[in-house]
């Protein structure tokens, strides 16, 4: 390690970390330019709707899996999360586990079959088909509405790089890397974003394995690590994933049933099965079967990015000389808040050239979440909210005009919400309450569209709102009265924080199924002719069958799913 570049941050001025060097700089303007270029060259290729919002629907398994979890490993991934597992300890990795494998699972077993026979361009579109026109209105708006508020992540998490490495100023590293989105994803649409994210997969990879390889070699390895956070931070367990939940009394203040259904159930199958942010990558694949394949090779990535997350998250506790504090606290105080715990790390172990590659990294994650959210909000738009609901009749062109165009006002319109984030105790804890919002109602009357065909157009508009409206209030409850969460988390020893987004995601996803349930038995269900292609039963989903073993969705689904028990056990 070098020694000089390993203590810098300490005599450093808070705004500045370090200066780069003339090859850490090439490295970051040769990686804005190649991405430019994509977007520029794959213009030509998506001349037609289909082209621009679903890339032709020609990917191969490997391209559309790599897109897949390259567009989830945004700065909410990177940041947030290596910002919560410094505050919160390894308990975080359940993101990328209990509240991320068996929703991927299910999503490529048992949901991906509908959305890809149906041939819809969007969630919102899959509900229109099977609930109807208002259904379809409130779950499109609702989605664009979040993907706005989440794209301030990637905004914020840019400007904190800038900051901390370099001392940018914040509005001038918004601007940038925001625009160079813009322009790759209006050229290119989902094209571009794909093969842009699939080099930024790599990218990322690369540039983040630095810290938790050079961290280990610091530390000592595993228990060396373990040792250090120990002795910094005695009577608190920060290294395992599941021998603390019994009780609230936690680093995350959170218990095991809130871990798995709250988290593992209502939060991570909303995400996974119903945001079509990561779904429009698979659903661009050739066959359904590459989509499924996509999917599970997305799941296995999934599993090992805890190296480049948490990790880094245990060795800011084990070898900053400083504690980190909460954003608002930061902002009144100066001192370095959870969520810089990723720069702060790549400024200690990189020197010229290896800076520039993990800078690249960041951003990077930054260009793939915010390509994601532009993309994704570009297909809503278009076609759930502005061809429905303002321009029914247009010419394929004029929408593929509408695609462009909303691409780059997606872009100057979430610059706003990266202020909203400051707002928040971290970025994770930002996030959970959006996606409680939209998300998890959106998977219940999903899925019970699916599973059920007894459920109603009425149920699936009023179990959709209620759950919106209850998470709304029980999250403002909590707001305007702390004291609350004693009855949002069912127990009076439980903290502010992950508890109560967690909690409230679990009440959300009853009160969506129950009341879509409850409207289903005294409404009218649509005529089974209607259903085809939409729910189980009344779908032919192609046989497998004749593949061999090896190139069957479900054999390698298996082999994640026996990964993800394999890692739980020994974390526990």
């Amino acid at each position: 390690m070098n020694i000089p570049y390993a203590l810098c941050f300490l005599a450093a001025e808070p705004s500045r970390l370090l200066a780069m060097a003339p090859v850490d700089l090439a490295i970051v303007i040769i990686y804005f330019a190649l991405v430019l270029a994509i977007g520029f060259y794959m213009k030509k290729y998506t001349q037609t709707g289909e082209q621009f919002f679903m890339a032709g629907r020609e990917m191969s398994a490997w391209i559309a899996g790599l897109s897949f979890i390259s567009a989830n490993l945004g700065s909410l991934e990177m940041m947030g999360y290596a910002a919560g597992t410094y505050e919160n300890g390894i308990l975080v990795g359940h993101a990328y586990w209990i509240a991320a494998i068996p929703a991927i699972l299910f999503l490529a077993l048992v949901m991906l079959p509908f959305y890809y026979i149906c041939k819809t361009h969007s969630v919102p579109g899959y509900v229109k088909l099977r609930y109807g026109e208002a259904a379809r209105s409130l779950s499109a708006i609702s989605f664009a509405v979040m993907t706005v508020l989440m794209s301030g992540i990637n905004m914020y998490a840019m400007a904190v790089i800038m900051k901390v490495v370099l001392g940018w100023n914040i509005h001038f590293s918004i601007w940038v890397s925001s625009l160079t989105v813009a322009i790759y994803v209006a050229a290119g649409g989902l094209l571009s974003a794909i093969f842009n994210e699939v080099l930024q997969f790599f990218l990322i990879w690369l540039g983040c394995l630095i810290i938790p390889i050079v961290g280990l070699l610091e530390t000592g390895g595993w228990e060396g690590m373990v040792a250090r956070i120990a002795a910094n931070f005695p009577g608190q367990d920060f290294t395992h994933m599941w021998r603390s939940t019994g009780t609230f009394d936690n680093p995350m203040g959170i218990r095991w049933e809130g871990i798995v259904f709250g988290w593992g159930l209502a939060i991570s199958f909303g995400y996974w099965c119903t945001d079509f942010l990561i779904i429009q990558r698979v659903m661009a694949a050739k066959d359904l079967r590459s989509a499924k394949l996509g999917t599970i090779i997305g799941g296995f990535f999934k599993m090992i990015v805890p190296l480049i997350v948490i990790l880094p998250g245990l060795l800011g506790r084990a070898v900053l000389p400083f504690e980190l504090v909460s954003e608002p606290v930061a902002q009144q105080t100066g001192q370095h808040s959870y969520n810089e715990v990723l720069p702060l790390l790549l400024v200690r172990y990189c020197g010229p050239g290896l800076l520039g590659l993990g800078v690249t990294a960041l951003i990077a994650g930054f260009m793939s979440g915010m390509a994601g959210n532009v993309s994704a909000f570009a297909t809503v738009w278009t076609y759930d909210i502005y061809q429905p609901l303002i321009k029914k009749k247009a010419s394929d062109a004029h929408y593929v005009r509408m695609g462009r165009w909303c691409a780059m006002l997606g872009v100057f319109a979430s610059i706003g919400t990266a202020y909203l984030v400051m707002g928040f105790r971290s970025i994770i804890d930002y996030a959970q309450v959006v996606f409680v919002f939209f998300i998890v109602p959106m998977f219940g009357t999903v899925v019970l569209g699916m599973l059920w065909k007894r459920t109603t157009p009425a149920a699936g508009f009023w179990g959709l709102l209620a759950g919106i409206l209850a998470s709304f209030f029980l999250w403002l409850w909590v707001r305007l009265d702390p004291a609350a969460i004693q009855y949002v988390a069912l127990s009076p020893d439980a903290k502010l924080g992950m508890a109560d987004n967690i909690y409230r995601a679990m009440w959300t996803l009853i009160v969506n199924v129950v009341v879509t349930v409850v409207v289903s038995l005294f409404t009218k269900p649509k005529p089974a002719h209607e259903l085809k292609g939409l729910v189980y039963g009344m779908t032919e989903i192609p046989s497998e069958g004749h593949f061999p073993l090896f190139q069957r969705p479900v054999f390698w689904a298996a082999a994640v799913g026996i990964g993800f028990v394999a890692l739980n056990v020994i974390f526990w």
